[in-house]
């Protein structure tokens, strides 16, 4: 099939990225991080950031590698956080990879895996943040990044119910939550937690001024904790509202909750058993969101019990 909208309509190039040189088609090429542009002979070259997060040193390093082997001295920010460098001519692999290295800068993938995460700044500074959205998504890049699905594989993490990482959105997608519980003995009555309450979970009692609270309206986004000046309103416990299935592009499709509460140390659990499970039921070029409809969200959960157990959700109970 010929492309019209590729200047180059070539298929295949000579490269030698690691040992002999060797013809090697488009789609190899990028799902090792290297991807054909219109333009003949030229690549973007995407790198591994993971969460989206580079120290100032290592940033100023691939600015400079960029000008050197950038056609046209250009970055582009991906949106899932990669940064990209433009018009690098095939012939310059081997030397930009090697001089990658260096700075300790690896190339991402593209193809049928496990790809980066991306991550919000969660409780590292974010004053909305409930969860180590950072430490996590370097957490999965270490353990799982580069690991053969059917299908491209996206995980996210996002530090709190605002959700700016699109946990729905995503292959699996990690919300941070927290449950606040209410201890009446420090409570004086000041009704601040109310109005602080955006989803009108809680309202004060006319007369004492305390908070009832509906827990069925509570989203878990701790706004009452921060804002309670006597801490009557406290972090009964942190985790992760998890999310299977989403994916955007032609045909989105809406992640579906399957538990919440996850704790931070099942985490690296959750990823490799819903990978297991992938690769045991998908068929190659199946997105796991369809992969489940097929096969049935039963069949999914009853995989994860032992990673979910008392936290699956109540969406996911009733399917």
């Amino acid at each position: 099939m010929t492309d019209h909208f590729i200047e180059d309509k070539s298929n295949k190039v000579t490269v030698s990225i690691e040992g002999p040189a060797q013809k090697m088609d488009f789609n190899d090429l990028k799902s090792g991080g290297f991807i054909k542009q219109k333009q003949k002979d030229l690549f973007t070259v995407r790198l591994r950031c993971p969460g989206g997060k580079l120290t100032t040193d290592k940033l100023v390093e691939i600015s400079k590698l960029a000008q050197k082997y950038s056609k046209k001295g250009v970055v582009h920010l991906s949106y899932r956080q990669s940064l990209e460098i433009l018009y690098v001519d095939y012939k310059d692999f081997n030397a930009l990879v090697a001089d990658l290295e260096k700075v300790g800068q690896k190339v991402a993938s593209c193809g049928p895996r496990v790809r980066v995460p991306t991550a919000c700044g969660g409780c590292e500074y974010n004053p909305n943040g409930l969860t180590d959205t950072q430490g996590l998504a370097q957490m999965v890049d270490e353990k799982f990044f580069g690991t053969p699905t059917p299908h491209k594989f996206k995980t996210c993490f996002s530090g709190c119910p605002i959700d700016c990482s699109r946990t729905k959105e995503m292959d699996l997608g990690f919300q941070g939550v927290v449950d606040p519980v209410w201890v009446e003995a420090d409570c004086t009555g000041c009704t601040l937690c109310a109005p602080a309450c955006k989803e009108g979970a809680i309202e004060s009692d006319p007369d004492t001024g305390k908070p009832i609270f509906d827990p069925m309206k509570c989203i878990y986004c701790g706004d009452c904790i921060r804002a309670c000046p006597t801490e009557a309103w406290k972090a009964g416990k942190y985790g992760h509202t998890v999310r299977v299935g989403g994916k955007h592009g032609r045909h989105p499709m809406e992640a579906k909750e399957v538990c919440k509460f996850l704790p931070d140390e099942k985490v690296a659990d959750a990823v490799r058993m819903t990978v297991e499970w992938y690769n045991a039921n998908g068929k190659r070029g199946e997105r796991i969101g369809t992969a489940i409809e097929r096969v049935g969200l039963e069949n999914y959960l009853k995989f994860m019990e032992p990673v979910f157990q008392n936290n699956q959700s109540a969406a996911a109970a009733q399917g």
